[in-house]
């Protein structure tokens, strides 16, 4: 049975930030705020893309799932708007997909973070989580790394230890036998030469 996949924290804010963005209206006789890049976006229509989009990359088949990827760089490559930079980003640095790319993700969000006045701030908001999962992730990756390294590296000192004792052993037991065959050789040669005393005494029981 497949595993219950639990959901991507882009997607959690997206979903917050589309239930929210009706009521986070500007307060009574506020000035009126600079126009987005976009300015026929709302914040929950751009939420709602985004929120579509990674359900379907991450809920779609494989044929799916790459044709997003590919528009998408595709889009960015074309014309490579901080919008389509930040919607390449997050596919690249959603897990669960071939192209995923969290590296590259990673360089893009803190590109488009470089620079925030030119996204709307649900996009901002979003860059940064995603910033955020993509840099803990990384990190988690690179100390899981050195973890393995270090492991291996006691297995290894482990090895060379053993095969030395090893070594140590079979070259103190090749000694032992060599000295072993000595001694049996010196006796062998002392019995000789007992024999052949006994050999040229004269017989008394003759006289």
């Amino acid at each position: 049975m497949r595993a219950r996949r639990e959901p991507h924290g882009a997607l959690a804010v997206l979903a917050l930030l589309t239930m929210s963005a009706c009521t986070s209206l500007s307060p009574p006789h506020a000035p009126p705020p600079p126009p987005p890049v976009n300015p026929g976006a709302t914040a929950a229509a751009v939420a709602g893309e985004y929120l579509t989009l990674l359900q379907h990359l991450l809920q779609g088949p494989a044929t799916e799932q790459a044709e997003i990827v590919a528009a998408a760089q595709h889009e960015y490559d074309t014309a490579p708007t901080p919008s389509h930079e930040l919607k390449l980003a997050i596919i690249l640095g959603t897990p669960g997909h071939p192209a995923a790319n969290l590296p590259k993700a990673q360089g893009l969000l803190r590109e488009l973070l470089a620079n925030p006045e030119m996204l709307l701030p649900v996009e901002r908001a979003l860059a940064a989580v995603e910033l955020s999962q993509i840099d803990d992730h990384l990190t988690l990756e690179t100390e899981n790394r050195t973890l393995q390294a270090e492991a291996a590296r006691l297995d290894r000192e482990r090895m060379v230890s053993a095969n030395h004792r090893l070594q140590t052993e079979m070259e103190e037991n090749t000694r032992l036998r060599r000295e072993l065959e000595e001694a049996r050789a010196k006796l062998d040669a002392i019995a000789n030469i007992e024999r052949s005393v006994n050999e040229r005494k004269p017989d008394s029981t003759g006289r």
